[in-house]
């Protein structure tokens, strides 16, 4: 097979990339470090993600992706160039098709940004298709019958809610809440009640290791580190599973808020097949202890979360490259 069709998840947080009769064969943090002065590529991916917060004045370690848009277009191009010339996806004989997936309800000029990006990596022809699309295909749903599917897809700068039949999303919506809201809210709450700051990737263990949105344990502590910002020197505190937890709930309860305006919106029939099926939550933000269990309180429908929520998106544009004719005409 002389072309490498490719499918690529763009995140926030992490770049997915799926090649059609492979699978995924890349999954690294959405992250480029470049020398300051001559713009040159220190690391990309993984490696950089080692540099956040702990590189020397000369290096810089940055996020090209803000809130699933592109806020440094030429570090995303970099970015992707490094991960497609990676997976050896192009060579002076061929370039490949990509499909590339961006959030629900961007704006065409944001769009078209990630389109120009896709393209300056020597791409033949680009496609691109809304993540939420993307995660319900890939999460195992059939969405090509005329019966309503609903999917909550919690990535690292946004959020997706989408409604969808017969291969298209009927409404949707896209929130900047997510992932990297929840860090945030942690590194705020530190450094309000104890004055320590913390960086992203402490707030992110606190995140995975110690968070429970439903039914917090005030017993249950862990010891965070990072600065005191009275004194300036390092320092420790202990910090409990419930104070911490309450500091994601009003970011949560925007979510929560957003999917009934959503389901208000909705038709009966739409509605009906959805408290049928239940939701669907997707994307890595979905991991939240507590989360799944907080949103089947508050909805009072069945919820559920995918198999593999990290990679549902990556999943979907694999089978999407798969049914090139078919995505071809969903883009006409």
């Amino acid at each position: 097979m002389l072309t490498k069709d490719i499918g690529i998840d763009l995140g926030t947080a992490n770049v997915l990339i799926y090649i059609k009769g492979e699978g995924i064969v890349l999954n690294e943090p959405s992250i480029v470090a470049l020398e300051t002065d001559t713009k040159n590529i220190v690391a990309v991916g993984t490696e950089a993600k080692e540099m956040l917060g702990r590189t020397p004045g000369k290096i810089k370690a940055i996020k090209p992706m803000k809130d699933g848009v592109i806020a440094d277009f030429e570090a995303t191009e970099i970015m992707l160039n490094s991960f497609i010339k990676k997976i050896k996806a192009r060579n002076l004989f061929f370039r490949p098709r990509i499909l590339i997936c961006c959030p629900t309800n961007i704006t065409q000029v944001e769009k078209n940004a990630i389109r120009e990006a896709a393209e300056r990596t020597g791409a033949r022809k680009v496609y691109i298709e809304e993540e939420s699309k993307a995660a319900a295909i890939g999460a195992g749903l059939d969405i090509s019958k005329p019966s309503a599917n609903m999917i909550i897809d919690i990535g690292g700068g946004t959020t997706d809610i989408a409604i969808l039949s017969l291969d298209s999303i009927v409404t949707s919506t896209s929130v900047r809440i997510a992932g990297n809201t929840f860090d945030q809210d942690i590194i705020n709450f530190i450094r309000d009640k104890y004055k320590l700051l913390i960086g992203e990737k402490t707030a992110e263990e606190i995140k995975i290791n110690l968070v429970n949105v439903f039914k917090p344990n005030k017993k249950k502590k862990l010891e965070v580190r990072g600065r005191n910002l009275i004194t300036g020197l390092p320092h420790a505190i202990e910090i409990t599973q419930d104070e911490i937890s309450e500091s994601l709930m009003e970011s949560i309860n925007k979510l929560i808020k957003s999917t009934i305006n959503l389901l208000e919106e909705t038709d009966p029939e739409l509605s009906a097949d959805i408290f049928e099926k239940g939701i669907v939550l997707t994307g890595g933000g979905s991991l939240v202890k507590g989360l799944l269990e907080l949103f089947k309180q508050e909805l009072n429908i069945p919820v559920l979360i995918a198999e593999s929520p990290l990679t549902c998106v990556a999943e979907g544009t694999g089978i999407l490259i798969n049914n090139i004719k078919m995505l071809e005409q969903s883009q006409q």
